[in-house]
């Protein structure tokens, strides 16, 4: 799933694909910004780690579990 996240003071996006379900990344970052937590911690699925501040954090977008069709439509 794609996750995107909006940080201040920042002009671009972070993009990842991410291997977890919906549900668990939005239950992470609730629980992240309702702890009042400085940092929290992402893995995509190639293996790589983001650390990003909570107090930055503008905006997240999760997207859907739903694979991407492949080809073309009629």
């Amino acid at each position: 799933m794609e996750i995107r996240i909006g940080i201040a003071n920042t002009p671009r996006e972070l993009n990842f694909e991410s291997a977890l379900p919906a549900a668990e990344v939005t239950k992470t970052i609730e629980k992240a910004l309702d702890s009042d937590v400085s940092f929290v911690t992402f893995a995509d699925v190639k293996g790589n780690t983001y650390i990003v501040p909570t107090e930055g954090i503008t905006f997240i977008e999760v997207g859907t579990e739903e694979s991407r069709r492949v080809g073309f439509v009629a």
